[in-house]
């Protein structure tokens, strides 16, 4: 993987994200491309951190808090990095699980209102 090089349009097929993601995503600093001309070229850093960066949106990460969790490992290494994430997803786990309670109190909610429509008792 040490020499996995793509261009800009091979990074968007590979992630299957739009060009103004990526260009975003570098925007804010989540990303560094090494650039020759107008050309942006992605090595195997920029590969892993693109999919540790999706990952982490999938999990309902911010942009800001992704942003901060990859800057403790290029200023204080991974072991900081790993610290910082069990808290990060200590507080993510919580989120989501109340996240989890209030849907399935809708989708209770909804069944029942659903089945007192389908009776004709609503």
């Amino acid at each position: 993987m040490s020499d996995v090089r793509l261009n800009f349009k091979e990074m968007c097929a590979r992630f299957d994200v739009t060009p103004r993601t990526l260009r975003y995503y570098e925007y804010i600093e989540l990303l560094s491309p090494t650039k020759s001309g107008r050309s942006r070229f992605y090595g195997p850093r920029e590969v892993a951190r693109m999919t540790l960066i999706l990952r982490a949106r999938r999990f309902g990460f911010s942009l800001e808090e992704i942003r901060q969790w990859l800057l403790i490992y290029d200023e204080q290494g991974r072991e900081a990095q790993m610290a910082a994430l069990v808290g990060l997803a200590d507080r993510q786990l919580k989120v989501l699980r109340d996240q989890r309670t209030q849907l399935d109190a809708s989708i209770e909610e909804l069944q029942t209102l659903r089945d007192a429509a389908a009776t004709g008792q609503a």
